[in-house]
């Protein structure tokens, strides 16, 4: 089948659209992605096309430094005061004015195209131009939900009743679609219980690509972060740990928010890796953090991808004492929990691992096939089968 997937996330970043592109271009469909911020000359894969939809700056300030690691000055005063009050209070309109720009841009490079047998939308920002085209084209609609969308925890002043009003309308659009996709079994029920027929559960596992990890120490070296640098990560916690678990080192590498500093003693900031750079980054220090803030449910439902890179690269993992993570971590034997927010208890948290280093290993190394790409894509081709057959 011709495949159309929308997401306004930059798509050379977003290793689960990617995977599932892959799997569905290895099952004889055929996929075009379009997304945000594809860098020229970028390769999504055999069998895989790509084109890129601009949004608009955002409000970040001229010359709001990227960096991370380095201190910045800032001003102060009532002008600043007054700016950061209008920030706070503009930003939930801003940011659906720059996902209503992204979509309104998207149909007018799709008008007159030929119409895909199924439309596949990323989150709930490409749900309504998802659903608006295949009514149009006669397709197939999927909808795969990354996260508990109006559950998250976002800057900005509350909006109850936006939330309110964007959950009844996710799901009448949702409503629409063949099947729904989400990343774990707590974000599953919820959409259920909306009223959603077809949810199923594909999660953010990684592909083994049939390697075994290298052989580990009997002790870690220390511990590593791979991801998004920026709030809501409890990040704080790791760089309040970091000088508890000296000698041990303590490493945090990715890309970082505007304006986000993490210069804390003790810890090392490394750029973005590819995925083989974290997997190598994992077994030199031998544990891998899966940090959440307790701020929000989606929080409270996420299974980061970190938690099953870190499964991928075989090695023990310390994760965030939140309902999804709890039960997979514990399931699996896959290592330890820490409270978020505490510091104290992440240190305590991986001393435990490091005392049982050898068993979480080898737990880990007994799930990798269950927690991998290769067992979870099946349930993306059956989806398409499904569709296929009908």
């Amino acid at each position: 089948m011709k495949v159309l997937m929308l997401v306004q996330s930059p798509v050379a970043g977003d290793s689960r659209v990617l995977r599932e592109a892959a799997t569905l271009t290895a099952e004889g469909h055929s996929v075009h992605i379009v997304g945000r911020d594809v860098p020229d000359g970028f390769d999504p894969g055999e069998g895989v096309t790509v084109e890129s939809v601009s949004r608009s700056r955002g409000m970040r300030p001229p010359g709001t430094p990227r960096g991370v690691g380095v201190a910045v000055r800032t001003s102060s005063g009532p002008w600043t005061t007054l700016r950061r009050a209008a920030r706070w209070l503009l930003l939930p309109e801003h940011r659906e004015r720059t996902e209503r720009h992204w979509r309104d841009d998207a149909a007018k490079l799709l008008a007159g195209r030929p119409a895909p047998d199924v439309v596949h939308a990323h989150d709930y920002n490409t749900l309504a131009l998802g659903a608006e085209l295949a009514g149009r084209w006669h397709a197939r609609l999927v909808y795969d939900s990354h996260e508990l969308w109006f559950d998250r925890g976002l800057p900005g002043r509350p909006t109850p009743l936006a939330r309110w009003r964007g959950r009844r309308t996710e799901t009448r659009l949702a409503a629409r679609a063949r099947v729904v996709l989400t990343v774990s079994e707590g974000i599953a029920v919820r959409l259920r219980r909306r009223g959603l027929r077809d949810v199923r559960l594909l999660r953010n596992t990684f592909p083994l690509d049939g390697h075994e990890p290298p052989d580990l120490p009997a002790t870690p070296a220390g511990l590593a972060y791979a991801g998004r640098i920026g709030p809501g990560r409890d990040l704080e916690a790791v760089a309040g740990a970091a000088a508890a678990l000296a000698p041990l080192r303590t490493v945090v590498a990715g890309p970082a928010d505007p304006g986000y500093r993490l210069d804390a003693p003790g810890v090392e900031v490394l750029p973005p890796m590819s995925l083989a750079e974290v997997d190598r980054l994992y077994q030199d220090v031998g544990v891998a953090v899966v940090t959440l803030t307790d701020t929000c449910l989606n929080h409270r439902l996420a299974l980061p991808n970190k938690l099953f890179h870190a499964v991928r690269a075989g090695v023990p993992v310390v994760a965030a004492n939140l309902p999804e993570l709890h039960a997979v971590v514990l399931r699996y034997g896959l290592g330890r929990l820490y409270q978020p927010g505490d510091a104290s208890s992440l240190a305590t948290a991986v001393r435990a691992v490091a005392a049982d280093y050898t068993e979480h290993v080898e737990a880990v190394r007994k799930a990798r096939s269950e927690l991998s790409w290769e067992h979870d894509s099946r349930v993306l081709a059956d989806v398409y089968a499904d569709l296929e057959a009908a």
